[in-house]
């Protein structure tokens, strides 16, 4: 496996953990808040995160692993870049991959019950997670130099080439990775991969952030609209990828099939911000494309995430070979 150079950081470490509950207790005191109770922990392989009670509320501290850990830089440039997106951070250190952020409210999923309001809503929240898109889209470059992992059409056959030489990652072999058959037939699917990305390339839509994870868990719900969280499967890649994790929850959540009128009314939603230089069929080609290479672009996101020691990584590793053989089921719309 693939490993960062980046050292690994110890969360249960002592000393650690006493170095970051200092920083956590600095910051928030330069915003004149202090910690008032223990903070609750949760912990996943690519992330550990606390809830940190305060005199002013809860506040959550992130600390990513290396494989993560340009979210702490991406979510300070895009409270810059697109305010009222996000939440603003309290404080960041990108060099250590640690965010300290305010409490964001409820999600999206806590927030409504019936399915008919949490499809109308999606239907508000793609247009301005679109716009987001948008706004960020001119400063990619930006974005990139900040360690965001580059997915871009032109790039991605070749981390695709090099994802198959990692017979680790894929489990090739073992119960719950590729097996020779499923092995043989993605290599044989290496041109078309790459007659896809060169598409989109040519598509005339700018590479944008895309978040790689976008369900109703990581949306927060305010007054003024939404804010989206939860960057760290995130890259810059072409924006429409998005709508594979989206449209894939939702089908998920409501039971529905490949094609129903419903995912492509959200599709459409998610699109319309586009279509002032772009005719609508050209979009939804265009989209239908992403979602497809976007796949691979979630099996290295999944890569990335397990870069870790932890012993739980096995968990989760059937993620990598996994989203590569989604390449051959059905597009959602």
């Amino acid at each position: 496996m693939t490993t960062a150079s980046t050292p690994y950081a110890d969360w249960a470490d002592p000393h650690w953990r006493d170095t970051a509950l200092g920083w956590v207790g600095d910051q928030l005191g330069r915003h004149g808040r202090r910690v008032v109770g223990p903070v609750e922990p949760r912990v996943r392989p690519w992330s550990l995160v606390w809830r940190v009670p305060t005199d002013a509320g809860d506040a959550w501290f992130k600390a990513n692993n290396p494989g993560t850990r340009h979210e702490a830089a991406l979510l300070a440039a895009l409270a810059r870049l697109a305010p009222g997106r996000v939440l603003d951070p309290i404080a960041v250190d990108a060099d250590r991959g640690w965010s300290l952020l305010p409490d964001g409210g409820r999600s999206l999923r806590d927030t409504l019950g019936g399915d008919r309001d949490l499809l109308a809503r999606w239907e508000q929240v793609l247009p301005e997670y679109a716009d987001l898109q948008r706004t960020v889209a001119p400063r990619a470059g930006e974005l990139l130099a900040l360690g965001v992992p580059d997915h871009r059409p032109e790039v991605l056959p070749e981390l695709f080439e090099a994802l198959l030489d990692d017979e680790e990652s894929l489990l090739l072999g073992a119960e719950d990775g590729l097996d020779v058959e499923a092995y043989g037939r993605l290599r044989a699917h290496r041109d078309t991969f790459a007659e896809h990305c060169r598409r989109l390339a040519d598509s005339g839509v700018a590479p944008s952030i895309q978040h790689d994870d976008l369900h109703d868990g990581n949306v927060f719900v305010a007054d003024d609209g939404h804010r989206f969280f939860d960057w760290g499967d995130a890259s810059v890649a072409h924006p429409f990828g998005t709508l594979l994790v989206t449209l894939n929850s939702v089908a998920d959540a409501f039971e529905l099939p490949a094609g129903d009128p419903t995912l492509a009314r959200l599709r459409d939603a998610y699109l319309e911000p586009w279509s002032d230089r772009h005719d609508r069929a050209t979009l939804r080609e265009v989209a239908r494309l992403a979602v497809r290479v976007t796949r691979v672009s979630r099996s290295l996101s999944w890569r990335r995430a397990l870069m870790t020691r932890d012993p739980a990584r096995a968990q989760y590793a059937s993620a990598v070979p996994g989203w590569l053989t989604e390449l051959f089921e059905p597009d959602p719309v």
